[in-house]
């Protein structure tokens, strides 16, 4: 009978609270594991000693080569590989940038919308091949982000610090 106030001592305003306690959370896991999972993308490839070379294994150049072919539009794999090491210091960079805002929930929206673009250059060009569709990670990556794109970092985030802060100041 838990929420309808009988047998657990619980009354009806604070099944509603936890309720609401549950909304208000419920980006929280998805914003720690994209976070979390996209921090340690940019640390992994910042830290990878081959990553940022034009040629070799487990280079940028040699995976942008590698799916230049079965990329769904292989022209923004031709822009990669006109500046091979750039582009993987971009993708690290965003990376990092994207995970870091995404943990502290600050600027959740605009972190989201990094990740976003992120998951889906990277499944127009290094998974689009994977067959079937739902085997490839970065278009699920691409879906994970949409909530946290719209409805931004509600809860134990600095936007919402900042936002109550705001509130208080007028």
């Amino acid at each position: 009978m838990y929420g309808y106030g009988g047998g657990n001592g619980r009354g009806l305003g604070e099944a509603r609270s936890l309720r609401d306690l549950g909304r208000e959370h419920a980006l929280l896991p998805l914003r720690i594991f994209l976070g979390v999972t996209f921090l340690y993308a940019g640390l992994d490839k910042l830290t990878d000693s081959a990553f940022f070379h034009a040629s070799g294994p487990g280079s940028i150049g040699e995976q942008m080569h590698a799916v230049r072919d079965s990329a769904a539009i292989p022209g923004l794999v031709d822009l990669a590989l006109n500046s091979p090491s750039g582009f993987g210091y971009a993708i690290a960079l965003g990376e990092l940038a994207v995970g870091i805002g995404t943990l502290l929930g600050l600027w959740t929206r605009i972190a989201a919308l990094g990740g976003a673009l992120i998951s889906l250059s990277l499944w127009l060009t290094v998974s689009w091949q994977v067959s079937p569709y739902y085997l490839g990670n970065d278009l699920i990556y691409l879906m994970a982000w949409l909530p946290l794109l719209l409805g931004g970092g509600a809860s134990l985030s600095l936007d919402a610090l900042l936002a109550a802060r705001r509130r208080r100041i007028r």
